[in-house]
């Protein structure tokens, strides 16, 4: 199946996007996109949040929209791919979701290429639109699935358009994703989750040590004040990567057991200091236009090729910010012009020379 064809959008007229979900993220995305100018139409199962949605200014109108130039399916993981097939079926131009699992939900949808998963990691401890936030997704991490089958000029639009939130876009194989995600994201909201409970069974023979709950101990666990809505249909889709996750984690505090049992203070200061720097290198935003570059890759113009490039860039290390293809008007080549880090250039375009590509570079500052 091939995706629709991309017209250049009438720049006199509004783009238009549709949402389907019309939650906290859904209702976050209405309002990024309405903040540019976007036409926004949306829909959900509950006409009460869409009715509210539209007083709060994430939608203009209630439906969906056939022109609509993007579909971002906002609802749980277990929703949507049937959602994404209905607008998918009737000729929707791109089409991507939220949800907190990807490998099978790519797979599901494989046979479109107009569809791309993605995950904007972001979120708060407000529920529903009533706490959507048009600057939610600001300097947030915003993760693209591409496959093989995925269309190039529709992964390269959705890179724009999520890119123009504020979010930092990265793009990883579904799977690999799911695998991650168990760590930084799944294992984490449980293991809060565990510990507030922890405390809250204490603190009800004790009223004193919720008190005594200060800042650490209220980092830590911020995540478990999340809406748990969303979390039984991700555990079960990722069952696997999480229990691995735990078993890790599990042998790891094992391991910090027998630390404080034996007085090892040799060894706990190097477990701090190891996490420390680790925390203190966690990455940041993007850098200023003067400090990038943009990596030009000839590829054939054909499916897989330039989720091949992204995901491989992602996996070394290298943050893309911004993604075009340009398509030869003779023969099946065409060009995917990459920004990056200037201080990644080498990395990227010996990795690529390493897998037959030929790339080139323009620095942009």
């Amino acid at each position: 199946m091939t995706a629709p064809p991309y017209d250049k959008p009438d720049e006199t007229l509004p783009r238009r996007a549709q949402i389907i979900g019309t939650g906290l993220i859904g209702g976050s995305i209405g309002l990024a996109l309405r903040r540019q100018g976007w036409l926004v139409t949306g829909r959900d199962t509950d006409s009460r949040r869409t009715d509210r949605a539209l007083a709060l200014g994430a939608l203009d109108a209630v439906g969906d929209d056939p022109q609509a130039e993007v579909t971002f399916v906002a609802t749980p993981a277990g929703a949507v791919v049937g959602e994404a097939r209905l607008v998918l079926k009737a000729g929707a131009r791109l089409v991507t979701d939220v949800a907190g699992i990807k490998e099978p939900i790519t797979d599901a949808l494989g046979d479109y290429p107009a569809f791309v998963g993605g995950h904007p990691m972001a979120g708060s401890e407000q529920e529903g639109v009533e706490g959507a936030d048009a600057a939610l997704f600001e300097g947030a991490t915003w993760v693209l699935t591409p496959t093989e089958h995925t269309d190039p000029d529709a992964y390269a639009l959705l890179q724009t358009v999520v890119s123009s939130f504020g979010a930092d876009v990265v793009a990883v194989p579904p799977r690999r994703h799911d695998e991650l995600v168990a760590m930084v994201s799944h294992v984490p909201h449980l293991t809060a989750a565990t510990l507030m409970n922890l405390a809250a069974e204490a603190g009800a023979d004790d009223a004193t040590l919720l008190r005594l709950a200060a800042g650490g101990f209220r980092d830590m666990t911020r995540i478990a004040a999340g809406h748990p809505g969303i979390w039984p249909d991700v555990v079960a889709e990722n069952r696997d990567q999480i229990v691995r996750t735990l078993d890790q984690l599990i042998a790891a505090l094992g391991a910090v057991r027998r630390i404080v049992v034996d007085a090892d203070r040799a060894g706990l200061l190097g477990l701090l200091e190891h996490a420390r720097v680790a925390r203190i290198n966690l990455p940041i935003g993007a850098p200023p236009v003067e400090e990038m570059a943009e990596i030009r890759v000839p590829i054939q113009d054909r499916p897989g090729a330039m989720a091949g490039i992204v995901t491989l860039l992602a996996e070394i290390g290298v943050n893309i910010f911004n993604v075009e293809t340009v398509h030869s008007i003779e023969g099946d080549k065409g060009v995917l012009v990459l920004s990056v880090d200037d201080t990644t250039i080498e990395v990227a375009t010996k990795s690529l020379a390493a897998r037959g590509f030929h790339p080139t570079v323009r620095r942009l500052g």
